[in-house]
């Protein structure tokens, strides 16, 4: 029951009372984005979505404008908090995950939940064996199991295997737990970035 209708109509009823409250945030920080370089203020990636549906994320634009698409060995997202692509605005968005508040209209119009998780670049099929796969059965979220207790600080393996640990227990209770873990990791500042910085000393 919760899994296939109330999960949805709280993503909706949460939404739409949240979007008052963070459309003068988003609007703070895309006038700060755009005093800093005048580029676009959003970044629109390509994600796999439920069911192996593509759509495009909204995020506030963290990085330089044209800066280079950089890559981990397991094909994850490379981040760090010195990575030199980061704008001096997109490194404060980052640390406070103020980035991510755009996909608040994802959640809308029903390309992502709130809880859920993180969802993958395209390219993510090509890694997932046939359990890693089962991780789209559900929408993408905001936040998710990996990023309330473990953010970045975890190989992709890992996200992987707990990204199916969710898929299989979800529960209200669950959800609810995310959302408080979440909150207080962002507080925390905790986790945000993968330990590897060799990448930009050769």
């Amino acid at each position: 029951m919760y899994k296939k209708y109330l999960k949805r109509l709280f993503d909706i009823v949460f939404s739409l009372a949240l979007l008052p409250f963070l459309l003068p945030v988003i609007a703070i920080c895309v006038l700060f984005i755009k005093i800093e370089d005048k580029g676009p203020v959003f970044y629109l990636g390509k994600r796999l979505g439920k069911d192996q549906k593509p759509f495009k994320m909204y995020k506030l634009r963290s990085m330089k404008v044209n800066a280079p698409d950089i890559r981990n060995e397991d094909g994850s997202t490379f981040n760090s908090e010195d990575d030199p692509r980061l704008t001096k605005v997109g490194k404060f968005i980052r640390k406070t995950s103020l980035d991510e508040l755009p996909q608040i209209i994802n959640v809308l119009i029903g390309d992502m939940s709130f809880i859920g998780p993180r969802p993958d670049l395209l390219e993510a099929l090509d890694f997932y064996n046939e359990e890693e796969i089962h991780k789209l059965d559900v929408r993408p979220g905001i936040t998710g199991y990996n990023q309330a207790y473990f953010r970045n600080s975890i190989a992709q393996s890992e996200k992987f295997r707990n990204d199916i640990f969710y898929v299989n227990n979800i529960s209200a209770i669950l959800d609810i737990r995310i959302i408080i873990a979440t909150i207080i990791n962002v507080i925390r500042r905790k986790n945000i970035n993968i330990k590897n910085e060799e990448i930009f000393k050769n």
